[in-house]
This record gives structure tokens, C-alpha cells and sequence, in this order.
């Protein structure tokens, strides 16, 4: 292997061991609210899943409320006023509603993608969610391990057992370590944590009759997305597109207990 190229792998490392600096640089105020403190539905779906999680429990309060229901062709429409509600992104989302749509489009609706962006930077401001620039300037890095390995392979000529040398000892691991980082979610270890802890305080239920609070309902949606849909509105989630994977609601419907959902209709 042409020794050139290690000058190629070592630029690579160095670009990832930045990257991974800034994912890991802690801000003022990246500690994250008090264990007491917890963060409203919305928010906490956009930790977990983003825009498309904080909207998805968004329309769950507000179905909860009969203010949206299923519409035709797995989409969702209002169904009146957003009733007795000042949460900013569930107004917007309602707000989006001029007419029916499919949640992949609803998303993009500018009402809504207003409320959930200001809830994102409220997230920034509390520490939980990664700076834009500092998320960025290490999602360019990790882009550019690649290049920079390519970049030496036709710089040093190498190929044939050469190339295959430096693949096995340097550039496979750093690419793949690239990757891992690449797919991080943009949330900082203060969310990672408030997440886990509120999982081990909220088990998701074995079945639907043993949660009576509504709010607990959209709780459990932001923390385990799918199931707790499947669970809990199984009606409402499958005819509405809200699934990711639709099987989820057949796989996770108790047969035993068909009872109405908490501060819902017939979910």
C-alpha cells in the first residue's frame, strides 16, 4: 500500500475525531431540565422521532378533543375548532388543516412547520437538541471522511491488494464509524437521558383499560411512537396514515379490551 495513503486515513480520523467533539461539547445550558421537569408531549416526540413524531402526538391531543378525525384514503382532516387550547404547535397543525391531508404532506404545511420549528428552538435553548451550526459543521465533516479517502486512493494510485490493504486496516473502520455518527439523532445525551428515565417511570401498558388519563395517553405516544398508537387509537392511527408501519395496529390491538380510549372518542 502506497504509504501516502495513511496521510489520506489519517486526515479522515482527524475529521471524525472533530466531528465527534462537536456532537459531544457540552453547552451552558446542555444539562437538560430537572428529573421533575417534564417537557410536554410534543417535545418529547421531537426528541425521540422529529417533526413527524411531534405532529403525530399533536394530533392525537387534538382528536382527543374531536378536533381532527380520519379522513379518506389514510388522511386526516378537522373536524371544528381546535378546542380549549393554547399549545402552539397543536394550533398550528390544526391551523394547516384547511383541508385534508396525508401526514407526509401535513408536516410540511407552513403552520405547522412554524409551530414545531419554534419548539425546536426552545429545545436548543434547553439544551436538549444539538446547536444548528455545530450539528452541521459535523454532519459536513463526517461528509467529507469519504471524499478524503477516495481522495487518497487516486492521489497514491493505489488499488489491487494496496487499496484492499488500506480498506482492511484504516479506511473501512473510519468510514463505518462515519456512518454510526451520520445517523445520530440530533438530540444531546441531557434529552438521551430524560428520554431513558421516562420510559423506566412510563412502561408502556400492557393494555388500554389501565391508563384513564388522556394526557398520559399522548405521554406514551411521544415515547414509543407505533405501539403506543397501535395501542391506544388503533382506529384512528391506521385509518389516518399516523403508522409508520401499519401492521403495528393488528400486532398490538388486545383483543380482550375494547374499551374507549382516554379523552378520546372511538380512537
Amino acid at each position: 500500500m502506497p504509504t501516502g495513503m495513511w496521510w489520506f486515513i489519517g486526515a479522515g480520523c482527524g475529521q471524525l475525531l472533530l466531528a465527534v467533539a462537536l456532537l459531544r461539547t457540552r453547552s451552558k445550558e446542555s444539562e437538560g431540565p430537572r428529573p421533575d421537569d417534564v417537557p410536554p408531549p410534543q417535545a418529547l416526540a421531537l426528541l425521540r422521532g422529529g417533526r413527524r413524531a411531534a405532529v403525530t402526538v399533536a394530533l392525537v391531543a387534538l382528536h382527543q378533543r374531536g378536533a381532527v378525525a380520519a379522513g379518506r384514503k389514510h388522511t386526516i382532516r378537522a373536524n371544528g375548532g381546535p378546542g380549549r387550547t393554547r399549545d402552539p404547535v397543536q394550533l398550528g397543525v390544526h391551523g394547516a388543516l384547511h383541508r385534508a391531508f396525508a401526514l407526509r404532506d401535513l408536516v410540511l404545511r407552513p403552520e405547522a412547520r412554524r409551530a414545531v420549528d419554534a419548539l425546536r428552538r426552545e429545545l436548543r435553548g434547553a439544551g436538549l437538541l444539538q446547536p444548528t451550526a455545530r450539528l452541521w459543521t459535523a454532519r459536513a465533516l463526517l461528509g467529507c471522511v469519504p471524499l478524503t479517502v477516495a481522495a487518497g486512493a487516486y492521489a497514491t494510485g493505489a488499488s489491487g491488494t494496496g487499496l484492499a490493504g488500506a480498506l482492511a486496516a484504516g479506511a473501512l473502520p473510519v468510514l463505518l464509524a462515519a456512518v454510526v455518527l451520520l445517523r445520530l439523532p440530533p438530540a444531546t445525551r441531557a434529552a438521551r437521558r430524560l428520554l431513558t428515565g421516562l420510559r423506566e417511570r412510563y412502561p408502556l401498558p400492557a393494555h388500554r383499560r389501565e391508563v384513564t388519563d388522556g394526557w398520559l395517553v399522548q405521554l406514551y405516544v411521544a415515547l414509543y411512537g407505533d405501539p403506543a398508537l397501535a395501542l391506544f387509537l388503533p382506529h384512528f392511527s391506521r385509518d389516518g396514515g399516523l403508522l409508520d408501519r401499519p401492521g403495528e395496529v393488528d400486532r398490538n390491538r388486545p383483543p380482550q379490551d375494547r374499551g374507549p380510549v382516554p379523552g378520546a372518542g372511538a380512537g
